[in-house]
């Protein structure tokens, strides 16, 4: 294979890697804060606050995964 279509293959597979713990982590969040919420809805306010907290943090090694990906086709 060329270098270019490997570079393209691993940040792809860094990428894919990469967003898989991101999306795990906001679907268990999401499945822990209904189960909560199930078991207890009068405590909605804190669960829900804590809830779209973790998801933000989640959601930013994501991003932080796709600057790399893309810093590492724009370089290498």
């Amino acid at each position: 294979m060329e270098a270019e279509v490997m570079k393209m293959l691993a940040v792809g597979l860094a990428v894919g890697l990469g967003m898989l713990g991101p999306a795990l982590a906001i679907g268990l969040i999401g499945y822990s804060a209904l189960q909560g919420l199930a078991r207890n809805p009068e405590a909605r306010g804190p669960i829900m606050t804590n809830m779209i907290l973790s998801i933000a943090f989640a959601e930013a090694i994501g991003i932080y995964v796709l600057i790399v990906a893309i810093i590492l086709a724009m370089i290498v």
